[in-house]
């Protein structure tokens, strides 16, 4: 029996890039690479593009022992077979088994499920989830995700899609989303979506916008707006930056304060690109969410930033073998 210490690979698997890197018991990462997704080619060049990645990460270990392999991709992972289903910005893909296939590759145990349950279940273990045992995640960046955490465990479902917090509906008559619904949070405040939106408004002129600085921080090209442009204005002292984020940061309170209705669970952890916002943001989400909370709740809501960063998918879906 090998004493060496044991370790596991995660794969962060994204629209652009494959993240991957050896994880140990303790949640550290080393052995990092990243790689292109080649998402747009379909199905057999994305398992290709993971494959490399887990050569990667794996040459170097030494004589430590390799517990398995944890992926995490967007779309929903079947609960009952591991079939990664219909993963958005994806070509060509209807039910994939991911897991089958690298299994068979490498020879090593593998479990695959959604990236957004992946960082939940790290932000569990590692992160600022570690100290409650219910919580709420969400992943705020180009899309809304999102996982649940029920007794130190992902909630999944019966059919393995709980927790896509993006698509709560704030208006039923707002903006078509992506996935067919109506006024998701995520058409709302997903990066794309908000940046469309703030570039809409300088564009037009509209008064709540003139004299902002966000057009001169993007280079004076409204299609370069991101997430990353807005806080510097805001942290600047831009009155309109500091209202479009509040607003936003509202509208996913309006989201978590359904969720946490029907869960009765009322810690929120935020993490993602659009989550590293000046505070006042994420104050504007829990504010939101106290006013709208069934009122035996109000005095127990509780939204934290995630800890883990750009890491936590990687150490997700590493703790799905460990």
């Amino acid at each position: 029996m090998s004493t060496n210490p044991p370790y596991a690979i995660g794969l962060d698997i994204g629209g652009t890039s494959i993240k991957a890197g050896r994880v140990a018991a303790g949640g550290e990462v080393t052995g990092q690479a990243v790689f292109p997704t080649l998402a747009d080619r379909g199905p057999d060049a994305v398992l290709a593009q993971a494959a490399l990645a887990i050569a990667k990460v794996a040459d170097g270990a030494g004589a430590a022992t390799c517990a398995g392999i944890g992926i995490g991709i967007p779309g929903i992972v079947s609960a009952s077979d591991g079939l990664v289903r219909y993963p958005p910005n994806f070509a060509h893909w209807g039910d994939v088994d991911v897991t089958g296939f690298l299994h068979r590759k490498t020879g090593l145990r593998v479990v695959t499920e959604n990236d957004a349950n992946c960082a939940a279940l790290a932000e569990a273990r590692f992160g600022a989830g570690a100290r409650h045992r219910n919580f709420i995640f969400v992943i705020w960046g180009t899309g809304v995700g999102g996982g649940i955490i029920i007794d130190g465990a992902i909630f999944k479902g019966p059919g393995g899609g709980a927790g896509e917090i993006g698509h709560v509906s704030i208006d039923r008559n707002g903006p078509e989303c992506r996935c067919g619904n109506r006024g998701c949070v995520e058409s709302y405040i997903g990066q794309r979506y908000l940046s469309m939106r703030v570039a809409a408004i300088l564009e037009g002129e509209r008064p709540s916008g003139r004299g902002s600085a966000i057009l001169d921080l993007a280079g004076g090209d409204p299609a370069r707006i991101e997430p990353e442009t807005l806080s510097r204005a805001a942290e600047a002292g831009d009155p309109f930056a500091r209202d479009i984020l509040s607003e936003a940061g509202a509208m996913l309170g309006v989201a978590l304060s359904t969720v946490a209705n029907i869960l009765d669970v009322t810690t929120a952890i935020v993490g993602g690109g659009v989550s590293a916002a000046p505070d006042f943001v994420l104050r504007a989400v829990a504010d939101e969410m106290r006013s709208r909370v069934l009122r035996p709740h109000r005095d127990s809501v509780v939204v934290e930033r995630a800890l883990l960063g750009n890491q936590a998918g990687i150490v997700g879906a590493a703790s799905l073998v460990l």
